[in-house]
């Protein structure tokens, strides 16, 4: 991925993060674990491992992604560009591991699906629900 998230997670969320996350049931979409200081997210009724991230601490505290890479299988993944597969890395790192609101990212998910689709008219629940197995606001 040549676009990886700039943020830096405190130690706190890096803690989080090496716990992971497994879908409850069939509404949810994302498996997220780690091995090491490598971060892996897969889909959850297929398995297949969409994301890799490799994380490294900051000086001062934290942890940051310093590189990525996205399935790139057309049959496995459609991508829909850098931006894209930024933003969803982050995303499912921060609403789906991490529960928090991702307002930001949510709204930029939502943004980048109605560019890629040309429609403006898209509802953002639907779009989020497709894209990461939650509602708007969940």
């Amino acid at each position: 991925m040549p676009q990886v998230p700039d943020r830096v997670w405190t130690d706190q969320d890096w803690d989080r993060i090496r716990h992971g996350y497994r879908a409850r049931d069939m509404d949810e979409k994302w498996n997220v674990f780690t091995e090491g200081e490598v971060l892996f997210l897969h889909r959850s009724w297929t398995g297949y491992g969409i994301y890799q991230a490799s994380f490294a601490t900051v000086p001062g505290g934290g942890n940051h992604i310093v590189s990525a890479v996205v399935e790139s299988d057309a049959k496995l993944c459609r991508s829909r560009g850098d931006e894209y597969d930024r933003l969803m890395l982050e995303l499912v790192i921060s609403a789906i591991v991490l529960g928090e609101p991702a307002a930001d990212l949510r709204a930029g998910l939502v943004e980048l699906t109605a560019r890629a689709s040309g429609k403006t008219d898209l509802h953002s629940g639907v779009v989020e629900h497709s894209a990461l197995g939650l509602r708007s606001g969940s």
